[in-house]
């Protein structure tokens, strides 16, 4: 879903708007379960709220799979992983529903976690997850520090190049307003006519917003307007005061807020590759043979309900596949 260096998460919660980038903190390995090997960082800086902690606590169980033999056969037999049994995947403790620290303050958790396990599982191999910052996945996997990597990443032409894909998830960004607001929807560029709009900058949804703006400015129709905020404070206070209209960015982390008590809704979705479709994926080193195994493992438990209940106690269903595609065309193709 990002596409540029600097990430950016904006993240609604329940007590206002937060942007925030991911953690820089040196990493440290910690054996935290039986099955699971975690190196992390310390937590996010966003704080979630009683309730909030209480969901994310409940959805630290393991969701589990069977041994897919299918899968297990198409590895390659000259792959050997990065360590002996485990499927090492490179991550990051952004946002929830994506990827968190959990209340332990030790525990991963989040879509990308439970889609890893999953994998991990379908492959006979234990999982191993490894938390940095986002824009450093691309060294680690092709220096060989990852198997895989599972951090939102969106399939581009560009990516293409240097890296193999497996589907799991649809790009999906989402307008979100206010309770309070009177703006019903927000489906097309003509429903931003006259709107202020906060964005992150240097995002595919910032790009998505400013293609609109200038649609609007050939039509005739009322400027709208982006807007950039650095300060948690302030964005939250112009969204509830009516300052800003709404907010677009990645859809399950908004979608995930207004279920656990943030004060907007559901304006308008849109496709991640406006106006194509657009996928978030497994990411494997170029010709290292891994990404048809994942896709096998994936289609797998996408058939055993297993995906489904994921994508359910984390409240993205809206951005389901209903099979998973080995690199797919992505953004910048034609």
């Amino acid at each position: 879903m990002k596409l540029y260096k600097n990430f950016l998460t904006l993240s609604i919660l329940t007590t206002g708007l937060y942007l925030t980038g991911c953690n820089h903190d040196n990493i440290q390995n910690e054996k935290v379960s039986s099955d699971i090997a975690v190196s992390s960082p310390v937590s996010s800086t966003n704080t979630p709220s009683t309730s909030e902690q209480k969901i994310l606590l409940e959805n630290t169980t393991p969701i589990d799979t069977d041994i897919n033999q299918n899968a297990i056969a198409k590895i390659p037999k000259n792959y050997h992983f990065v360590e002996a049994g485990y499927f090492t995947v490179g991550t990051y403790a952004g946002s929830p529903p994506i990827a968190v620290m959990a209340p332990d303050n030790k525990t991963v958790i989040g879509t990308e976690a439970d889609i890893a396990r999953l994998i991990a599982d379908s492959l006979g191999l234990k999982l191993k997850l490894v938390v940095s910052s986002w824009e450093d996945w691309p060294l680690g996997l092709s220096s060989g520090k990852y198997d895989a990597v599972l951090a939102n990443i969106t399939v581009t032409k560009e990516r293409k190049e240097k890296f193999d894909f497996a589907t799991y998830r649809q790009d999906v960004l989402g307008i979100y307003v206010s309770d309070k607001s009177q703006v019903k929807k927000i489906e097309n560029a003509d429903d931003i006519a006259g709107l202020k709009v906060i964005v992150g900058a240097g995002t595919n949804q910032e790009k998505v917003l400013l293609t609109w703006i200038e649609d609007n400015k050939k039509k005739g129709l009322k400027p709208a307007q982006a807007l950039y905020y650095n300060d948690n404070a302030s964005a939250s206070l112009a969204l509830q005061s009516g300052r800003a209209d709404a907010i677009l960015g990645p859809n399950a982390i908004y979608a995930w807020q207004a279920l656990n008590g943030a004060k907007i809704h559901l304006a308008g979705l849109i496709k991640g590759g406006w106006p194509r479709r657009a996928d978030i994926a497994v990411t494997v080193r170029k010709g290292s043979g891994l990404a048809e195994p994942i896709q096998i493992a994936l289609n797998g438990v996408i058939q055993n309900g297993k995906y489904s209940q994921i994508l359910d106690r984390w409240g993205v269903k809206t951005e389901a596949v209903s099979d998973s595609e080995v690199n797919p065309p992505g953004l910048g193709d034609q």
